[in-house]
């Protein structure tokens, strides 16, 4: 029989998947240190990067022939002590995908895992309701000719960083770069923009929250997402509102996150940013 994997780190997405795809039985997947909250009852493989190739044999011998990445994740360090014989081999193509950066380390995820017969399978593919649909916006409030100005001004930013494989995420207020989403993440950057206004820094009043995919990105992988949190941490950080790509840019509990950005006085809206 024919399974699927959920290969799963933290946060809410490894939870909505599991959610639909229950009927499928899938095998929940998590790195050591990195427990999942998608745990239903169903079985669980626990695995680690340095013993990757005993892992990928594990699904396949199971019938996976798919696999669904999602959650959060920080780049663990290698013991080589626990290298086995198979992955010392596949070491040095490994350390040079992560050379390449984040994308470069996913795209040989993917390669790799279609080599043991398994398919990487997109998130959105899954649960295709989490993506925005169509352009305009969510919710009760819309952005002004300045916010507009502003959502043009970080397309622009995250074109820039996206080339680079910095971020997803960036802050413009009033034509000026508050913020650059690197590798903390984005409640890090919309947190350190709080603490900056609420210690009096001499900031462009409002702002707005930008979030799309890089450009060339594999979307199979590691997709942008926002949830309630992200509104909560934008509001906090004194912006106007949160634009988003329509179609790569994953919603987690989306009537929640309007009724929270409609309550704070936010404007949620979908862009196509391409």
């Amino acid at each position: 029989m024919s399974r699927i994997a959920l290969i799963s780190g933290r946060g809410r997405l490894p939870v909505l998947l599991a959610e639909a795809l229950e009927g499928d039985a899938p095998i929940l997947a998590e790195m050591e240190g990195f427990e999942s909250a998608a745990r239903t009852g169903g079985e669980v493989v626990r695995f680690r990067l340095e013993r990757l190739v005993p892992f990928l044999d594990q699904l396949q011998g199971m019938g996976v022939t798919r696999a669904v990445f999602a959650g959060g994740v920080h780049r663990p360090r290698l013991d080589p002590a626990l290298l086995d014989p198979a992955t010392m081999q596949l070491l040095p193509r490994i350390m040079a995908a992560m050379q390449q950066g984040d994308d470069g380390t996913l795209r040989e995820v993917i390669a790799l895992m279609g080599e043991w017969g398994i398919e990487v399978v997109a998130a959105q593919d899954i649960r295709p309701d989490l993506l925005a649909g169509q352009a305009g916006a969510l919710g009760a409030h819309t952005p002004k000719a300045q916010d507009r100005e502003d959502v043009t001004r970080g397309a622009a930013i995250l074109r820039a960083m996206g080339v680079a494989d910095v971020g997803q995420g960036c802050v413009v207020a009033r034509g000026q770069c508050l913020g650059l989403e690197a590798l903390p993440g984005t409640d890090a950057m919309l947190g350190h923009l709080a603490d900056l206004r609420a210690a009096g820094h001499p900031l462009p009043e409002g702002g707005v929250f930008c979030k799309a995919p890089k450009p060339g990105q594999d979307r199979r992988i590691d997709m942008p997402a926002l949830g309630p949190q992200s509104v909560e941490t934008a509001a906090r950080a004194g912006l106007r509102g949160i634009a988003f790509d329509t179609g790569g840019v994953l919603l987690l509990d989306r009537a929640q996150m309007i009724a929270e950005a409609d309550a704070r006085g936010l404007f949620l809206v979908a862009t196509d940013f391409a």
